[in-house]
């Protein structure tokens, strides 16, 4: 007989995941958007990613019409998990804070949500100038407007794997990106996560073993 149970999502990380009104955001540019994607992506207490643009005036940018924008992670977060200092430690470790960037679309710039945010970015950019003796070119905004880049720049890591994104986008449709799974998988394909992680993570998986195979090829 059937079983009633519905069948399970790819990951039980989805499921696990606080909605958006549970989470906090944080919006970073860090260079080219796809590998802070996938960096943020394989953290605990990531919730979901997506890249974008901001930071500009232009009312709708596109990535061939970026105007005055810089390419930027949105990166959202469980606040009992992963502290915004946490997300901070990061973005300083992985870009070149102390070297002006050639175009303003790759630029680094924290843009901050809220007056705390900014606050805390201020404090850790003032910290990491005296523990270096270093000035710090990366720029601290107030975000004004986030536009979502197009699908194809979303999880781009994750597609360049693609028998198993298209299993993954044809089970979540129009929620893939927003997936926490697509985040994970996104990280880990591009190197990032430990090796424990990984497997806890690939043995909770509802992908053929095609995909899995194809995942596991990546690391």
């Amino acid at each position: 007989m059937a079983s009633d149970s519905p069948r399970p999502s790819a990951l039980s990380l989805d499921a696990a995941a606080p909605p958006p009104e549970e989470t906090a955001t944080a919006t970073f540019g860090m260079g080219c958007f796809w590998g802070p994607d996938a960096r943020f992506g394989a953290m605990p207490g990531v919730a979901r990613t997506r890249v974008g643009y901001a930071g500009g005036d232009d009312p709708e940018p596109s990535y061939y019409s970026l105007g005055d924008h810089t390419e930027v992670v949105q990166v959202e977060y469980d606040p009992e998990e992963l502290s915004y200092d946490d997300l901070l430690d990061a973005f300083w470790a992985n870009h070149s804070p102390f070297s002006a960037p050639h175009k303003r679309q790759y630029r680094g710039v924290v843009l901050a949500h809220d007056e705390s945010q900014r606050e805390a970015a201020a404090e850790s950019k003032a910290a990491l100038e005296d523990r270096t003796g270093k000035t710090v070119q990366t720029e601290i905004e107030p975000l004004d407007g986030f536009y979502p880049a197009e699908g194809y720049h979303q999880k781009y890591e994750l597609r360049s794997t693609p028998v198993a994104s298209d299993e993954l986008e044809s089970l979540y449709g129009p929620a893939f990106v927003e997936s926490t799974a697509a985040a994970r998988l996104n990280g880990f394909v591009a190197g990032h996560g430990d090796e424990e992680r990984r497997r806890a993570v690939l043995a909770d998986v509802d992908l053929s073993p095609a995909a899995l195979s194809e995942v596991r090829r990546r690391f």
